[in-house]
């Protein structure tokens, strides 16, 4: 971890103070690989890991089955698993909400019915008996999940990732320093934010002329706001051309390697970040040195608005 008693880093030699900025940024990126290849290893990483693997990933439908039923819901899981697996019970009086599950059974190889079905159908196939036909899907049935805050029982493991140190005076210095940056920031109480978990939103207007606007959830971790801010202005410098979803997680290194390098620079204590970026990079921490440069670059354009 890095000591929150760090002073801020000044680059006051304006003849060598860009050659200065590029190496500073370029050893802290390498310490940034080092500390996410620990993270991936530690077993706070790995118990996470395990809880969010007990998750499904559901498909468009339920997704928007869920939402609409529930607009909170954040993880959600079967009665059952909720209290055999997560040791977690539903509250008494909660709203179940409804989504499809699948229908796994064996299935014919030629109509993909199951054996009842087939039986009814005008399918002729007989080459094998119904016993060894392989399962496949045949369909889908309803069936009822809760989301965890309608839920209590035992937590569940949470990567720490939030930025610590002094930042009361960062915040106003990163709002003065969006009109060189060409972003416009809001940030919204809690009580009006629209965005569920996440901490910090970047939207990206369609015409050219209108800059992107970076929202951010108020909190009274200044240094995480901070850090939030941060993490959204490197989506706007970076990213407001890209639409392929494929990307997105390249898209949260980059903007996650910047907010560590500025925050970093400011004095705060980011090595968070690396359990952020364990949990988007899979198996490739090469990833972070591979887009070194729109990283170095995008991290001295903020910290030279801050100076500004």
């Amino acid at each position: 971890m890095l000591p929150t008693t760090d002073p801020r880093v000044t680059f006051d030699e304006s003849d060598t103070r860009t050659d200065e900025m590029h190496s500073a940024i370029e050893a802290w990126i390498d310490d940034l690989v080092a500390f996410t290849d620990k993270a991936k290893a530690s077993q706070q990483f790995q118990d996470c890991l395990a809880v969010q693997s007990q998750f499904h990933d559901y498909s468009h439908r339920n997704t928007v089955l869920i939402n609409l039923q529930y607009p909170e819901a954040t993880k959600v899981a079967g009665y059952n698993t909720w209290r055999n697996e997560f040791d977690r019970h539903v509250q008494e009086g909660e709203q179940a909400i409804w989504i499809w599950a699948p229908i796994i059974t064996k299935r014919c190889p030629e109509c993909e019915n199951s054996p009842s079905y087939h039986q009814q159908s005008d399918c002729e196939y007989d080459e094998t008996p119904p016993e060894e036909w392989s399962k496949g899907l045949v369909g889908f049935k309803p069936t009822t999940v809760f989301d965890v805050s309608q839920t209590d029982g035992e937590p569940l493991p949470e990567l720490e990732t939030e930025a610590t140190g002094d930042a009361d005076d960062l915040v106003p210095a990163l709002k003065d320093g969006t009109a060189q940056l060409g972003v416009t920031v809001r940030i919204v109480d809690a009580d009006e934010w629209e965005h569920g978990d996440a901490t910090g939103i970047c939207k990206y207007r369609r015409k050219r002329d209108l800059q992107p606007v970076v929202e951010a959830k108020a909190r009274s971790n200044r240094a995480g706001l901070a850090v939030t801010l941060i993490h959204e202005y490197a989506h706007a410098l970076l990213h407001a051309d890209i639409t392929d979803e494929t990307e997105r997680a390249k898209r949260e290194v980059e903007a996650e390697a910047v907010a560590y390098i500025v925050g970093r620079y400011c004095g705060l204590d980011t090595s968070g970040s690396a359990f952020y970026l364990a949990a988007w990079q899979g198996d490739d921490s090469e990833i972070i040195q591979e887009r070194l440069g729109r990283i170095s670059s995008t991290a001295q354009e903020i910290i030279e608005s801050l100076e500004g």
